[in-house]
């Protein structure tokens, strides 16, 4: 069953990234185009809650730790809506893994895990495939949307440093309903969006992209947890990765993003050796 939960979640997360990606395209507001779609999302998380065992925690410092994970969360869902809107699919899926090397850091220096060189080649290599995509001859600046995308990966890191285990102690598709509602909350507090505002970001947004990017999130994040749960971590993680090079394809294919396609394809298929490496 794991297989069938890896190979869902590729397809899942492969049209999510390209349907976001659309539904950027006539967005009027990032902030409410965030709200509207994790909003949506959740919705259709808790309605797969009968599915799952019914399991609440009763420890208080279970809340506390999601409620600081949402606030990283939301940070993170935030920004990636800007990144999306100002990067290729292809790019966004290659620098989204960054927050892979993030993680392998934070378990160096709080958990205390051991030094392995291998791990840290890998994590050299997905460092090197996203200098190989922005590197530019005679251009040493970064792009902004560059910069947020690596910031959006540090937050989204430190949620999942705060939000280890915290999945287990819950039902799982009431845990990622909570996941996406509240940061969708913070945000809507943060940036005032009203209800009217994000009426009018679905009645003259893509509609049909709008509810097909919510889909995809909501079960790409149950099939991914689920793959997890049953299947062995150091076979599925890196078997996940192939949306890198999904991405581009699907990308190259209907999104017509040609530029640099040499380059990313190497840049995608390094990232999926670093990954066997890293979970090996």
């Amino acid at each position: 069953m794991w297989a069938l939960y890896v190979f869902l979640y590729i397809i899942l997360a492969v049209g999510y990234t390209q349907f976001y990606k659309v539904v950027t395209k006539t967005s009027k507001s990032n902030g409410t185009l965030t709200v509207l779609l994790q909003f949506i999302a959740g919705i259709v998380a808790l309605l797969f809650c009968p599915f799952f065992k019914f399991t609440f925690p009763t420890d208080w410092k279970i809340y506390l730790f999601l409620c600081v994970a949402c606030i990283f969360y939301a940070i993170t869902d935030r920004i990636n809506t800007t990144v999306r809107s100002g990067l290729e699919t292809s790019t966004f899926s290659i620098i989204k893994q960054l927050s892979t090397v993030f993680m392998m850091l934070a378990g160096l220096l709080f958990f205390k895990e051991p030094f392995v060189l291998k791990k840290i080649i890998g994590a050299g290599l997905i460092i090197f495939s996203n200098i190989l995509i922005f590197y530019k001859k005679g251009n040493n600046k970064l792009d902004k949307y560059v910069l947020l995308g690596v910031l959006a990966n540090i937050a989204f890191s430190i949620a999942l440093f705060l939000d280890v285990n915290i999945s287990e102690n819950f039902n799982l598709s009431f845990y990622i309903a909570l996941t996406l509602l509240i940061p969708a909350l913070f945000i809507s507090i943060a940036e005032k969006v009203r209800l009217s505002d994000i009426k009018s970001e679905f009645i003259q947004g893509n509609k049909k992209a709008i509810i097909a990017t919510s889909l995809c999130w909501a079960l790409m994040i149950i099939t991914q947890l689920k793959a997890y749960q049953i299947g062995d971590v150091t076979t599925v993680a890196p078997l996940f990765t192939l949306t890198v090079i999904g991405n581009v394809l699907v990308g190259y294919i209907f999104l017509k993003e040609r530029e640099n396609l040499p380059k990313k394809i190497i840049a995608a298929l390094i990232i999926i050796v670093s990954i066997f490496l890293i979970k090996g």
